[in-house]
């Protein structure tokens, strides 16, 4: 099961690279900032509900607590995106017009999102190499057999 939530683990970090990618796409397209965008808030609400079910497929899967806790931290902050965008749209003007103070809480959405990922690959990279270890296999305090 380490080996898969491994795995899963590092999709969410492909995943969310790829949300970067439509975060920037969707900045230079010239259609209304809700089309726009449509398909990186589509997907950013499918990355929190996969780190959610990544979250307890941790638990399931027996992982080290501080493991749980920072898949869970992945989806806290997911969540916090949406609460960043709320947010920010509440400073701003009637319609689609942007105030300075909007401007400056939304950026935070970005500087949240590079968390996220760096959050992720952590989280990818220790799975990895649990995965990887013989040691995280077996109970503690139980001594290796001498070859």
């Amino acid at each position: 099961m380490r080996k898969v939530f491994a795995l899963l683990a590092t999709l969410l970090v492909l995943v969310l690279a790829v949300q970067f990618f439509l975060a920037a796409s969707g900045a230079f397209d010239t259609a209304p900032n809700d089309e726009s965008f449509q398909q990186h808030r589509g997907l950013g609400y499918g990355i929190v509900l996969f780190a959610i079910l990544l979250t307890i497929f941790a638990a399931l899967a027996r992982m080290p607590g501080r493991l749980i806790g920072m898949t869970g931290l992945v989806a806290g902050l997911g969540v916090g995106q949406s609460l960043i965008r709320g947010i920010a749209a509440a400073f701003n003007d009637t319609g689609d017009t942007s105030t300075t103070a909007g401007t400056l809480v939304f950026g935070l959405h970005g500087v949240n999102g590079l968390i996220m990922l760096a959050v992720a690959a952590a989280v990818a990279r220790r799975a990895r190499a649990l995965s990887r270890s013989a040691v995280a296999d077996r109970p503690a305090g139980v001594a290796q057999p001498a070859s």
